[in-house]
């Protein structure tokens, strides 16, 4: 997705390798039809880690959150975090995060207030949320904060929604669906904003094949929780009980 112009932006020193971009947008890129209403404004998260499990001592090496608002995204924060832990060398050959990058990064604690803070209520967007939902909650957890939302999971609802792509790994879907390629792959930020183009995508999908005219991140969470069988009568329930 293209942005528009910045309307303020924030970088701190280079030593904190931290960003917060606010961005204007003038128009939806999602034409809505008479009654229809956009989804609900979401923060779709992404972090890079030193490994899958922060019950077994892995910690965070990076999050973003992008703030996405009628199939724009208007806000963003990223930044690289300092939980004083070692980056294994095949996390290293993977991300590209080096050691001495983090060893110059900001204290994962004041990341997780101010990411916090940046999110608020927002509900969340992730792909593969079991994934980043354990590690938001685990790096919450550690500065005595609980979260407050729930998640919805770009993976799960693409397989339901787009089940003829090839994969349902992000960087497949992105080349699948066609959709723009917002950075390397396996930082965070740019994960994040293809993550946030991939909704897009799928809401798209519900509005034009399934012919969803309100999608709210409520639905989108039956609809990851649907066995891929019973979508249909999902989304019929879900229309029926709109129309009462």
């Amino acid at each position: 997705m293209q942005a528009a112009e910045p309307a303020s932006v924030a970088v701190s020193g280079a030593s904190r390798q931290m960003r917060h971009e606010t961005i204007r947008a003038d128009e939806s890129h999602i034409a809505l039809a008479q009654g229809e209403r956009a989804l609900d404004v979401v923060a779709v998260i992404d972090f890079e880690t030193t490994g899958l499990s922060p019950a077994q001592g892995d910690r965070a090496t990076e999050i973003a959150a992008v703030i996405l608002e009628n199939g724009k995204v208007v806000d963003r924060y990223q930044s690289l975090m300092n939980a004083g832990v070692r980056v294994p060398p095949f996390i290293e050959a993977l991300t590209g995060i080096s050691n001495d990058m983090i060893r110059s990064a900001p204290a994962a604690a004041d990341v997780m207030r101010e990411v916090s803070a940046f999110i608020g209520d927002y509900p969340l967007v992730a792909h593969n949320a079991s994934f980043d939902c354990k590690f938001w909650d685990a790096e919450l957890a550690r500065i005595k904060q609980t979260r407050r939302q729930e998640f919805a999971c770009s993976l799960l609802l693409s397989r339901r929604l787009l089940p003829q792509a090839p994969s349902h790994k992000l960087s497949a879907l992105v080349a699948f669906a066609k959709l723009p390629v917002a950075g390397r792959a396996h930082r965070a930020l740019a994960d994040a904003e293809m993550a946030a183009s991939l909704m897009v995508r799928l809401e798209e999908e519900l509005r034009c094949r399934y012919k969803v005219g309100n999608v709210s991140h409520e639905l989108l969470r039956k609809i990851q929780s649907a066995p891929k069988a019973k979508l249909e009568q999902c989304l019929e329930r879900h229309q029926q009980a709109r129309s009462l």
